[in-house]
């Protein structure tokens, strides 16, 4: 199993709304893609000082499925991402293998 997690550091000012979004919009739209079996919401505690911070993680069953993921179904979801949020965030992507 495979876990991908994506750490995003995001400004105070859009918290409740990125929040809000990502578990009624974008999490789900990444679900319906069908590579992910669940997926999670954290936040980060502590280390606030510039903005706060999240890890979204999606578990999937290969580093194959992930990788198909990543050709067909990021590019789009990651577009939308950005459109909304360009500047006010950053982010960077972990692909955890489960023991």
């Amino acid at each position: 199993m495979i876990i991908y997690n994506v750490t995003v550091s995001i400004d105070t000012a859009i918290e409740q709304d990125w929040v809000k979004w990502m578990q009624e919009v974008h999490m789900p739209d990444v679900m319906a893609a069908g590579y992910f079996t669940t997926s999670k919401l954290c936040r980060v505690i502590g280390g606030d000082e510039m903005g706060v911070t999240y890890a979204a993680q999606y578990e999937c069953e290969s580093l194959a499925m992930l990788q198909q993921y990543e050709t067909k179904a990021a590019p789009a979801l990651r577009a939308d991402y950005k459109k909304r949020y360009e500047g006010k965030y950053v982010a960077f992507r972990t692909m955890l293998e489960i023991l």
